[in-house]
């Protein structure tokens, strides 16, 4: 029986960065699905419901604050925040973030977190 990739949801306005985060997860066994919007993320969530979240906190049509409110009413999964700003991360887990990282993120790190998600799902 072949084992299930975990789907990650990667939601940031940068498209570049979308595309790093991507190509590593990728290269990593994940499978990915990536929104250049919060908007966009939400309509995922339904269309191709993910495992854990990568969501970028400042954007400009829906924070990552307004995201995890209003993906609340939608289900639940473990949202891994990050922002270049450290200041975001109380707000953010109070928000319902499972960890904060800080940008540029830290690829070993953003795994460790990601595989920790995987083992306790």
């Amino acid at each position: 029986m072949a084992a299930t990739r975990t789907r990650v949801l990667i939601i940031d306005d940068y498209p570049q960065i979308l595309r790093f985060i991507e190509l590593c997860l990728r290269s990593n066994g994940y499978e990915v699905v990536t929104a250049g919007s919060g908007e966009q993320g939400l309509d995922l969530l339904t269309a191709q419901p993910p495992d854990i979240i990568l969501l970028d906190i400042r954007m400009p049509d829906m924070d990552g604050f307004q995201f995890m409110a209003r993906a609340r009413d939608l289900g639940q999964w473990p949202v891994v925040a990050y922002s270049a700003t450290p200041e975001y991360a109380g707000e953010a887990m109070k928000s319902g973030a499972h960890t904060f990282l800080k940008k540029p993120l830290d690829l070993p790190q953003l795994l460790g977190v990601l595989e920790d998600l995987v083992g306790k799902s």
